[in-house]
């Protein structure tokens, strides 16, 4: 996780994020300070769940309103990669770090680096995991089609990876595409949260959902009024006693109903803090500020 330097409202994203609305907190004062609260607040709740969280600090200089969302530019595989990605914004591309990589491979075995944000020279985007919603168990990827998701980049990708690439279009209420895969979808051990109704063809819905039925997740199905609430940018973390969690905003929490969080409580233990400045200046929830760690720590002796 990244701790803000320089959080605000990021016009270069704004154009496709419908999410973000800055007019409902500009009459706030300290709007960077509540940010900091929150996202401190947070670290500290996960951590007291017994949740190994790595901050990172940013850096004021250059200046990165969204630095504190950096699962979009690199991933993480138990094979040893570590994948950069290409990303639409202008300036979110300078949020990756030569120094962040080092770290982990100081700390972790890194075997090979695969950079794809040279592909930002051809307009070809692939916004890490919130174009791709990873099933890392059964080799299966997801993604929604839009401008910060490339379909034959995400193709060649999965190829290259060893998965199975699904792809289908998803709309907001307004019939406009669905920026990142992340707010419609999240991939649990045993379920899924998923709109399903942002999926208009029907045949790419019925394809989507057959999948995780056959996979034998339970499937929650929320609206577009709890999308909003970013339900579906939830995700799952195992803590350090080997227990599941449910990440997630409070924002998303209460707005679950009782009977899905009955049923994913069956599953995972369900973790919430307040979000609220950061989801609505930023447009991104709890999902967005982790960047999973799926290598192997080094061993020194």
């Amino acid at each position: 996780m990244v701790r803000p330097a320089s959080f605000g409202f990021n016009k270069d994203t704004a154009v496709d994020n419908s999410f973000q609305n800055f007019t409902e907190v500009e009459h706030l004062d300290n709007i960077e300070e509540k940010a900091l609260a929150e996202f401190d607040q947070y670290v500290t709740y996960l951590r007291k769940n017994d949740i190994d969280v790595i901050i990172v600090d940013d850096t004021p200089e250059p200046y990165t309103p969204d630095a504190l969302f950096p699962n979009n530019w690199f991933t993480t595989h138990q094979d040893g990669k570590l994948i950069l990605y290409p990303m639409k914004p202008l300036n979110r591309r300078l949020e990756r770090r030569t120094d962040v990589v080092e770290m982990l491979e100081m700390c972790f075995h890194v075997s090979d680096i695969i950079d794809l944000s040279p592909y930002e020279e051809k307009e070809i985007f692939l916004e890490g995991t919130g174009s791709i919603i990873f099933d890392r168990v059964n080799k299966i990827a997801f993604a929604c089609r839009s401008h910060r998701t490339n379909e034959i980049l995400f193709k060649d990708h999965m190829k290259k990876l060893g998965y199975e690439g699904i792809l289908f279009d998803s709309v907001d209420e307004e019939g406009k595409p669905i920026y990142h895969t992340n707010v419609m979808l999240s991939i649990a051990s045993d379920f899924v949260v998923i709109c399903g109704a942002s999926i208009p063809n029907v045949e790419e819905r019925k394809l989507v959902l057959d999948k995780f039925s056959s996979l034998g997740k339970e499937i929650i199905d929320v609206t577009y009024k709890q999308l909003k609430d970013f339900t579906c940018n939830v995700l799952e973390v195992t803590n350090l006693k080997e227990e599941k969690t449910l990440t997630m905003s409070t924002r998303a929490f209460n707005a679950f109903t009782e009977e899905q969080k009955n049923k994913m409580g069956e599953y995972v233990q369900l973790l919430h803090s307040p979000l609220d400045i950061i989801e609505t200046v930023c447009g991104g929830g709890s999902r967005c500020m982790m960047a999973e760690i799926y290598l192997h720590e080094q061993l020194y002796v």
